[in-house]
């Protein structure tokens, strides 16, 4: 029988009550300042009580899948180098829906542990084409959503996403290719190259994440899945001159 990993409910994972707390002012101050590092982690979370070392703070950014953004020499990000493609995106005039398609992972705080939040959004039009929870940082849940989205919505021309270990694999890359889709990757470091997944992660933390904290997973599930129908059918957005992502989608047809 097989089982969808992103179907269960989250088990603890042995983080310490005083770690899941780091975690939470982590993210929080992340979505507001993503320049922020592990020395300014340090010096930010020791300015507010809470006593740590650089090494600690290291640990918990690598679990939450944290890097700040700044102009960095070094082109990988613990992905492989061969597997890294180039930003296909600057200075492209982005006129249709399925154009392109911006996808992610975000970590998302849960009151007792923490789940990650996949996404994949058509640039165009903001809409969420579709989404996952899982209690993994997986390489498979990203390679199962892009096909669930291209059997759905059809293939896009452009998926762009960040150089993380699950998008630079010869799965991914083989999975783009067989539906022919060209890859794009944000410059390393590169604040604005995936800004729109980016505005998104923040309005869904800062509008219904953030607000509504549980340690129930299927809670969490169903809150997430409201805010994000809310947010394709019914949110304006300020982005589309507060038209709504559904709306767009619909009408770039």
């Amino acid at each position: 029988m097989q089982i969808n990993r992103s179907s269960l409910y989250y088990e603890k994972r042995g983080e310490s009550a005083e770690n899941l707390e780091l975690m939470k002012v982590m993210d929080a101050h992340y979505t507001e300042h993503p320049t922020t590092g592990k020395k300014g982690f340090t010096d930010y979370l020791n300015a507010n009580g809470y006593h740590v070392n650089i090494k600690r703070v290291k640990r918990l950014m690598s679990i939450m899948g944290l890097e700040a953004i700044y102009p960095k020499k070094c082109l990988s990000r613990g992905g492989v180098a061969k597997y890294i493609h180039p930003y296909l995106l600057r200075n492209m005039a982005i006129t249709r829906r399925n154009q392109v398609w911006s996808t992610d992972i975000s970590y998302v705080p849960l009151e007792n542990g923490f789940m990650y939040l996949y996404a994949i959004i058509d640039v165009y039009s903001r809409y969420v084409l579709g989404w996952r929870l899982s209690n993994t940082l997986s390489a498979s849940n990203c390679y199962e959503l892009l096909q669930e989205c291209v059997d759905t919505y059809g293939a896009p021309e452009i998926v762009n996403t960040d150089q993380g270990r699950q998008y630079t694999t010869a799965e991914w890359a083989n999975l783009l290719k067989q539906n022919n889709i060209q890859i794009s990757m944000d410059g390393r470091g590169r604040c604005k190259d995936n800004i729109w997944i980016e505005r998104f992660w923040r309005s869904i933390k800062q509008e219904y994440i953030y607000l509504f904290p549980t340690n129930d997973v299927k809670e969490l599930r169903e809150g997430i899945d409201r805010w994000i129908r809310y947010y394709n059918y019914q949110r304006p957005h300020q982005g589309l001159e507060g038209s709504i992502p559904s709306i767009v989608y619909k009408l770039a047809a």
